[in-house]
């Protein structure tokens, strides 16, 4: 049928920042519904708090509220834009939330907005477990036995019958949070409690264990006339008693029987009929007994997932695109498939290939977690590869994770005795163990029986043993053998005896070069139009070299803490720029939830490992005009020097230049040639050195190792002791690197500062002022652009030094530094010459796309040329605040530190500072209160200033609980507070307070070791609790005035293209 002609406009409702359960994958999807919407002729309204993200440029939807996702902000918006329509299937669990929270208010109905893509009563019998099992039971699709509880006593009346272990899933929760396996009374009794608390219906589900079942996923999409079809089936390699986003998965699936298969498709499509998804994809999940073949249907999700966005680049089906336009009134058969040109969309997908994602984990971010894996997610990124068989695409994806892995093997190090029971647990590299007891003779129905890992599985990791095995015939056909099942160069190096390079060369020599392959979702039965390809070793080639002038974009690899989504969006600008400048572009990237993998956005698409030796193949066939390494983050930095050596043209700033101001020691001669301050600093390779320099430089000293991102093994000492056990631990960070040492400014204010630089000109784009103390990672620090408190003294240095330092390092595209300033002397902490976590957020707030422009820079184009004018900011003022995942690890120290630890970001944006920070708290899940009890401890330096503050506390009605010191304070200058211990003071102390819901907000100002622990004490009690606690005088003044907006209703809502246009 032709699209809805009674709709003109249509609000879509993003996803908000990057959590642990909902990735980057909903910026892609996002994007697509977007653009695909914008195609045909609707208006489109967004809204979404993350400015990481491609979706939240100016350009993708008519009218882009960078807001935060509550309902009373989608509210405003609602009655400001009238939108005839609500989009929420492409904004994860956030934007279902939200929607049946308007639904439920009456909004929708008060303001005629119809929903499109589901209805609410679909949403409602999906996501509310007790209505879904109702529903599956009147279809006969068999479910787990089990039922649903409120309160404990009926959690106990349910497992009368039903014996340990059990399942407890709380109902209307991201990520699997609050789920988990109980298996005794004892535990069950806790894990109810924990379970309700984390329901915002303060609900749960108690089902009979399925540990040890097989696991699959069924992608299916369906249309307004009843057309429905499989996009993709996927199957978990890990059992059941793993959350999905935390298994290796593979795809097609490789272990049902027909008969089996054609089940669970049945009963995919009779799900979506009864559950009621009108139009759009969903995504099913399936449990089978290994023991008997019973299956049972477990969730679904009528909406776009973690697994679409899988199956999307696993198939190449573009799953968002196709469901926005299904939602407007399209048939699958009248939509045509981008990707061959030919075929239509109503045609299931088919592939000739084989698919593995593995997820990646940060455990080291998070010391306390044990990790082992369970129903509760826990992995920050994921990697997929594509080879003609299981083998090949797993090799590829365990080289993919940037973790030191070569391939499927341990590292030498890594390598110890087995305890055979222990893998029973799993782990995020179980798989790498089990190849272990396999090596070291263990039969594979012992290890099946640890396990429960599908015997297939077990067999094809005993064929790459076996393989292993013929690497000691140093010949042709081996060589030939071990390429084909995904064997690395270096892999064959190591047990060659022979470099990398070596291999590369003798490969090169005897035409043992790589084919490569389309994902067309024909299994070649019709030609690409868009190629996205991928690399194996056989006879035809399908893929030749695109002509013209191209450039080749370097991508960042899994997602991690340190390195998100902000680098893909550099490197999806740079797509853009170069595109308007006449070159073709050449994607290469392993992340299957980003854009840049997007089938439409580059000229061509490699998804392959970010690794050398797969990079120089592209680069052979290819023979790209230039390779751009500096978007990526440090992934694509790991080999630029390698990449250089081999004679590839690496456009913008030199490697060399990257690794100078990652040099110390010559990077200290630059800044001593310009007479730019720096605090005190040196490098160690051993306890004695840093003892020396600690005692030179006085503590507490920030020590770190060189060459790492995101902060990753920084840490700030305050003794002797401290240093030696950093040392101790940080050579396992930094290899053969040195460890570096700095005077740490305490009570110093930072900045970010990011510029352009074309080697002549230089342009400042912003001066960003963190709120959090000095000793904080930027990334998890939060901050206001433009710069809050800054002498014109203190900022024509900023400037003078960011321009002096850009030249000197030959800077030709981005580059970021950070600054401290103490007692009005600014120091340079950090100089990085390439793409920054904060472009986006920075482009956002001045209008001018930094990477973009960057990107053309780097070819050539001239800054004075481009009339870049910092003038656009209209006196607005951005506040970013970083998001974190201590929810899903209960035991972490929440206390932040120079190693970074968020997962992602939202932004308050606003014309007051105020209601810019109010609008940041709220969008990172944190409302600032308008009533109660105001928390404060504060150090020394601080305790004149907080007097005025808690003034405007007192006349906004608050009252004020505080320390004995800082009460006495406050008491002494007519102030009523009421004291409270401190922690380890007495009882009932601050937590004590926060704990029993007689604090509503807390500002404490640590200052020295002993006030940082108790910071720790408080700060995990607030996240539990969800009081916002502010750890600036800065920070505070903010909140002070963002109550008082938020009480007197001044709060503004305003689009990007009003505000710029």
């Amino acid at each position: 049928m032709p699209k809805r002609q009674d709709i003109k406009s249509i609000l879509i409702i993003g996803a908000g920042p990057i959590m642990i359960g909902q990735g980057c994958e909903f910026d892609y999807s996002g994007t697509q519904a977007c653009r695909a919407l914008k195609e045909e002729g609707y208006r489109t309204i967004l809204i979404n708090s993350n400015p990481a993200t491609i979706m939240t440029d100016k350009n993708i939807a008519d009218a882009t509220y960078l807001e935060p996702i509550t309902p009373e902000s989608v509210a405003m918006i609602i009655q400001k834009e009238s939108p005839d329509a609500l989009l929420p299937t492409v904004g994860g669990q956030t934007a279902l939330d939200i929607a049946i929270s308007l639904y439920k208010t009456g909004i929708l109905k008060k303001f005629h907005v119809s929903l499109i893509g589901a209805n609410i009563e679909a949403i409602q019998k999906a996501e509310d477990r007790e209505k879904f099992k109702h529903s599956m039971d009147l279809v006969n699709i068999d479910t787990a036995r089990g039922g649903f509880a409120n309160s404990f006593i009926n959690a106990m009346t349910i497992i009368e019958d039903i014996p340990f272990p059990v399942i407890i899933r709380p109902s209307f929760t991201l990520g699997g949070s609050g789920g988990s396996v109980a298996y005794n009374i004892e535990e069950f009794k806790d894990l109810v409690e924990k379970g309700l608390s984390s329901s915002p219906i303060n609900e749960v589900l108690i089902e009979e264990s399925l540990l040890g079942w097989k696991e699959y996923e069924m992608e299916v999409i369906r249309d307004s006339a009843d057309n429905a079809i499989i996009i993709c089936s996927i199957e978990n390699i890990d059992p059941m008693g793993i959350h999905t986003g935390d298994s290796i998965t593979v795809a097609p699936i490789q272990t049902l029987t027909d008969k089996e298969y054609q089940k669970m498709r049945n009963w995919s499509i009779k799900c979506l009929r009864q559950i009621g998804v009108d139009t759009g994809g969903s995504n099913v999940q399936f449990a089978v007994n290994p023991k008997n073949g019973r299956m049972i249907i477990i969730e679904m999700n009528p909406r776009v997932s973690r697994s679409s966005a899988l199956a999307s680049k696993a198939t190449g089906f573009p799953i968002a695109k196709i469901a926005a336009k299904l939602s407007i009134g399209y048939t699958l058969d009248e939509i045509k498939n981008d990707i061959t040109g030919k075929t239509l969309a109503a045609f299931e997908p088919s592939i000739d290939y084989v698919v593995t994602k593995i997820p990646r984990f940060d455990f080291e971010k998070f010391p306390t977690s044990n990790g082992i894996l369970g129903v509760q997610m826990q992995s920050v990124g994921e990697v997929m590869a594509i080879g003609r068989t299981f083998r090949e695409s797993l090799q590829k994806a365990f080289r993919s994770l940037e973790v030191g892995l070569i391939g499927f093997q341990a590292k030498k190090t890594e390598y110890r005795s087995l305890d055979l029971s222990k893998i029973r647990f799993a782990t995020s590299f179980r798989l790498i163990k089990v190849k272990q007891a396999l090596e070291e003779g263990y039969s594979i129905e012992e290890i099946y029986d640890q396990t429960k890992i599908d015997f297939w599985f077990l067999y094809q990791i005993q064929k790459i043993i076996q393989l292993e095995k013929e690497l000691e015939n140093e010949n042709l056909e081996s060589l030939i053998q071990l390429k084909r099942n995904g064997f690395s160069d270096k892999q064959i190096g190591k047990c060659w005896n022979k470099t990398e390079i070596e291999i590369r060369k003798q490969r090169i020599k005897n035409k043992i070069i790589p084919t490569y392959k389309v994902v067309d979702t024909c299994a070649a039965e019709f030609i690409a139009e868009t190629p996205y390809c991928y690399s194996t070793y056989e006879t035809e080639n399908e893929v030749q070299p695109l002509s013209g002038k191209k450039i080749m974009i370097l991508g960042g690899g899994p997602n991690r803490i340190g390195q998100g989504i902000e680098f893909d969006y550099c490197c999806v600008q740079a797509v853009f720029g170069f595109k308007e400048i006449g070159y073709k572009t050449i994607m290469v990237n392993c992340n299957p939830e980003t854009v840049s993998t997007d089938f439409d956005i580059a000229d061509r698409l490699y998804f392959e490992p970010l690794t050398y030796e797969d990079v120089m193949n592209i680069v052979d066939l290819e023979k790209p005009d230039g390779v751009l390494v500096q978007f990526g983050g440090q992934t694509p930095l790991n080999i630029a020097q390698l990449l250089k050596q081999s004679g590839v043209n690496i456009i913008g700033t030199d490697p060399d230049a990257i690794d100078l101001a990652e040099n110390r020691e010559k990077f200290g001669k630059i800044l001593n040639q310009l007479n730019i301050p720096a605090p005190k600093w040196g490098t160690a390779f051993s306890v004695k050195e840093a003892l020396n320099i600690a005692e030179d430089i006085r503590y507490p000293v920030l020590v770190r190792p060189s060459y790492v991102l995101g902060g990753r093994g920084m840490e700030i000492v305050y003794d002797d002791e401290g240093l030696k056990t950093y040392v101790a631990k940080a050579a396992l960070v930094s290899g053969e690197h040195p460890i570096l040492i700095d005077a740490f400014l305490e009570d110093a204010y930072e900045f970010d500062v990011d510029a352009l630089c074309d080697g002549n000109d230089v342009f400042i784009a912003g001066i960003m002022q963190h709120i959090e103390e000095a000793g904080i990672h930027s990334g998890d620090s939060a901050c206001v652009l433009p710069a809050y408190e800054l002498s014109l003294n203190a900022r024509k240095k900023i400037e003078d030094y960011t321009v002096m330092l850009a030249k000197s390092l030959n800077t030709i595209g981005l580059i970021n530094i950070q600054f401290a300033i103490k007692n009005e002397i600014v120091f340079v902490i950090e100089v990085n010459p390439r793409a920054s976590r904060t472009v986006p957020f920075v482009s956002k707030v001045i209008d001018i796309p930094l990477a973009k422009i960057a990107a053309k820079i780097t070819i050539g184009n001239k800054i004075r040329d481009m009339n870049l004018v910092n003038n656009k900011q209209k006196g607005l003022i951005a506040v970013k605040k970083p998001v974190f995942p201590f929810d899903k690890f209960p035991k972490q120290n929440v206390f932040l530190s120079p190693e970074m630890k968020s997962t992602g970001e939202v932004i308050g944006f606003d014309s007051h500072l105020g209601s810019a920070y109010a609008k940041s708290e709220s969008g990172a899940g944190k409302s600032l209160p308008i009533s109660g009890n105001v928390f404060i401890s504060v150090n020394d330096i601080d305790k004149i200033k907080i007097i005025t503050l808690a003034r405007d506390f007192i006349e906004l009605g608050f009252n004020i609980i505080a320390t004995k010191g800082t009460a006495s304070l406050l008491n002494k200058n007519g102030i009523n507070a009421e004291s409270i211990f401190k922690v380890g003071e007495g009882r009932p102390n601050v937590v004590d307070g926060i704990k029993n819901g007689k604090i509503q907000l807390v500002i404490n100002t640590p200052l020295g070791a002993q006030s940082r622990y108790d910071e720790y004490k408080i700060g995990w009690a607030s996240i539990r609790y969800k009081i916002t606690v502010i750890t600036t005088i800065s920070g505070a003044q903010a909140a002070v005035r963002g109550i008082r907006n938020i009480k007197s209703g001044s709060i503004e809502y305003r689009s990007l293209q009003e505000v710029f246009c």
